[in-house]
């Protein structure tokens, strides 16, 4: 009896530090990402490119705090657009044969709102329970801690924090589509800071053989963004 009291007791102490060491790891990632810093500013607009297949489609995104987003990508002239005005989302998307918006799902939301630099995602997540410590990857030939989310749907993605700068390094999202699963890997490089807003500019992605990349080139904080522009007209 006394050797099971034993064990239960390790077990839940062994969770406790479990515990403290994913808050602690995710609030270096936020001061390492001057969250505190984002959150007192009023508007990002981003400018850059999406390479894939020996094209470049160009990439704008605008974002407004708290909640609006907006990325529209160009190609050969068609707009694929998708958008959250804070209250509903919609996306827009020629490939599909119609010019159309289309409503989205409550998933799909939460999946563009990642891309929101206004909300924290990881402290999100942490909040929610969704977050599990599960050990320490290189990447990059570099150690990072690997924090796994388990999404809604029965998705979940891998995230890679490097453990000397706490910014992250990869993701590996792994998503069910059609009854498929894909899993997506992420690498955020070329970490700049402009006006106190830090970025990766460059993320190379890989998914079932193919590769592309999202490119940067330009970021603007603070400057005029009617509330117009998230609204699909």
């Amino acid at each position: 009896m006394k050797k099971i009291v034993f064990v239960l007791s390790g077990l839940l102490v062994a969770c406790i530090i479990n515990a403290q060491s994913l808050d602690e790891i995710i609030k270096k990632y936020s001061d390492a990402n001057k969250q505190d810093k984002i959150s007192a500013m009023s508007t990002i607009k981003i400018t850059g490119k999406m390479s894939m297949m020996g094209m470049d489609l160009p990439l704008e995104m605008w974002m407004k705090n708290p909640n609006k987003i907006k990325t529209v990508t160009n190609f050969n002239g068609q707009e694929m657009v998708s958008v959250f005005d804070g209250t509903k989302g919609y996306s827009v998307n020629p490939m599909t044969g119609s010019t159309e918006p289309v409503e989205m799902t409550p998933d799909q939301i939460k999946q563009t709102m990642n891309s929101n630099v206004f909300q924290n995602y990881m402290a999100n997540y942490l909040k929610e329970g969704k977050l599990t410590l599960e050990g320490e990857e290189n990447v990059n030939n570099k150690p990072a801690f690997k924090i796994k989310a388990n999404l809604d749907g029965g998705n979940s993605t891998n995230m890679f924090i490097d453990k000397s700068s706490y910014l992250l390094v990869k993701t590996s999202t792994t998503v069910n589509q059609s009854g498929q699963t894909v899993t997506v890997d992420s690498y955020p490089s070329d970490y700049k800071e402009t006006n106190g807003l830090l970025l990766p500019m460059k993320t190379t992605s890989s998914a079932q053989g193919m590769e592309f990349a999202v490119i940067f080139e330009k970021v603007e904080v603070n400057i005029p963004i009617e509330d117009s522009v998230f609204k699909i007209k």
